[in-house]
This record gives structure tokens, sequence and C-alpha cells, in this order.
């Protein structure tokens, strides 16, 4: 799954609008993201409020794509069912405007580990990046890792983005 050249890249992007998923934005914008770049936010709940958004009628695959400036707008948003925080998408058009690049959202509904990777098997895309909630061995055995399960089931590379530590 080779890209083409420079500008024809589509970087994914796992976004839970937690701590988490924004320190792997910021490392995107970073390290990873340059001009010409389609940045797909793949943003999962995993129990959809039927009567509260569009749900039912994107379940199976996932909502159209939604171009950030759309996203942007809390109509758009609550239509989908999605509650993006203003630091998210302030980092977001910050980043869409100073790295040149695209920004579109794709919301899905059901098992974070299933749809994440089945979004990336059906869109062409070059990695995807995904925070980490930093769970103990203990926790991430019983509760299951969302990226673990990722990083071993993707059909493309996936970095993961540990938070920076808060201790001193």
């Amino acid at each position: 799954m080779a890209t083409s050249g420079a500008g024809e890249r589509w970087v994914g992007l796992a976004m839970d609008f937690s701590e988490g998923s924004r320190a792997a934005l910021r490392w995107a914008a970073d390290n990873l993201l340059r001009a010409g770049d389609q940045l797909l936010l793949l943003h999962v709940i995993k129990e959809p409020d039927y009567e509260q958004s569009e749900a039912i009628l994107w379940e199976a695959t996932g909502s159209p794509l939604i171009p950030l400036s759309d996203f942007s707008q809390p109509t758009i948003s609550k239509k989908y069912g999605v509650k993006p925080d203003a630091e998210t998408l302030d980092i977001l058009n910050t980043v869409a405007k100073q790295k040149e690049v695209m920004v579109v959202v794709k919301v899905l509904w059901g098992d974070p580990r299933e749809k994440l990777c089945h979004a990336i098997s059906e869109m062409p895309m070059s990695c995807l990046v995904i925070g980490s909630r930093g769970l103990g061995k203990l926790k991430r055995v019983l509760l299951g890792s969302v990226s673990d399960y990722v990083v071993n089931n993707a059909t493309c590379p996936v970095t993961v983005v540990k938070p920076a530590s808060t201790e001193g």
C-alpha cells in the first residue's frame, strides 16, 4: 500500500477526545503530517444513542466523511452523537491551516477495536496514529487495550502515542 507521492497520503488518527488522543494528534502534527496530507479522524462511539443521533442510519458503514468545518458546528456533531471539545477542535483547525492538511471525520459505532481495524481496511491509509490510555498491565489484560488490538490486527503501520507523564 505505497503512496504515489507527496501530498497524497491519508493519515488516520483514532480520536476519542481524551488527553491521550490529543497527545496523539499533537505528535502526528509535529512528526508526521505534511502539506497536502489528508487527516482522517476516526471516532468510535461504543453505545449509540439512537434517539439523539443518526447512528441507526450509519451504524453498519459509519458516517460519511465530514469536513472539519462542518464537524466544528455543534448541530452537525450532535447529529452524529459526538461531543468534541473546544481544545481538540482548536488543535485540528490550527493543524489544518498551518500544515495545509485537509481534515475529515468519520464517526463509527460499535466495538472500537473492530471498527478501527475495519475502517483501516476500507480506507487507503498510509498509517494510523492512536493514543494510549496508559493502562497498567493488569487493567490492560482485564479491560483489553484498543491500541494493542489495533497494532496486532491493522493492515497499515500503527503508531501508539503515550500521554506525557504528569508525575514529577
